[in-house]
């Protein structure tokens, strides 16, 4: 009976939901404007599947994933806290931090160009702007001046001559070098009690118990007594002003 009743009503159903349809099709393209439209699609397909790429080397997500990955390390803990929460807070640190990029690109950009005040590459121009002041203020000297060498004939005089293609790997390596630099400096104090663990257990005669399961509670100990977690977060915010 319910069966019938679904079969029966199932048109009127539908017709007040208005469910929607899609269509898809391919044809042959008979004008130049049929063209550039099917372009443009495959363009954004592509920028879609490289989305992923474009995250990890233009915005802060490397330095903050890597800086948690280092703490999960030094504190010997395996998995916890785990790699899903570690990327999750680093996307949520990324949105942060980048958020005032991401509100120049909405801004100039995207609103824009959604209203058609400007041409797609008027828009393309405007939101990468933001990205390259970003990616300017975070890269060092070193990385920057290695890849100019590498990629540009002629010495650039100001950051208008550096194309973005140079830019994007010596940012991508300066932030690699910070984010070590700054595990190194959180590695060295959980360094130094599993050196002093050690030394009272060998003092001790206990040679044969492992030291890491001796200092790993004393690690986390001192972790939450300085409210590890918020220097480490207030640190990585911080280093990107």
């Amino acid at each position: 009976m319910l069966m019938l009743s679904a079969i029966l009503f199932a048109p009127t159903i539908s017709a007040a939901v208005g469910l929607p349809t899609i269509t898809l099709g391919v044809e042959d393209a008979n004008t130049p404007e049929q063209v550039s439209t099917a372009i443009q699609v495959l363009f954004v397909l592509t920028i879609l599947s490289i989305a992923p790429a474009i995250l990890l080397m233009t915005t802060c997500f490397t330095r903050i994933v890597i800086v948690l990955g280092f703490i999960r390390q030094a504190m010997g803990t395996q998995n916890m806290p785990p790699t899903q929460i570690i990327i999750g807070l680093s996307l949520f640190l990324s949105f942060f931090i980048m958020s005032p990029t991401l509100n120049a690109i909405n801004d100039n950009a995207l609103q824009p160009y959604m209203k058609k005040t400007i041409s797609q590459e008027e828009a393309l121009k405007q939101a990468v702007t933001p990205m390259r002041t970003f990616m300017f203020s975070q890269v060092k000297e070193e990385e920057l001046t290695l890849f100019a060498d590498i990629t540009l004939d002629n010495k650039p005089f100001d950051q208008n001559d550096i194309p973005t293609m140079t830019l994007i790997p010596a940012f991508m390596l300066s932030e690699l070098k910070r984010s070590f630099q700054m595990g190194f400096m959180i590695y060295v104090p959980f360094l130094v009690i599993d050196m002093i663990v050690a030394s009272v257990l060998m003092s001790m005669g206990m040679m044969m118990l492992p030291p890491v399961i001796i200092s790993m509670p004393f690690k986390l100990l001192l972790f939450v007594l300085v409210d590890g977690w918020a220097l480490i977060v207030g640190s990585l915010v911080q280093s990107f002003k």
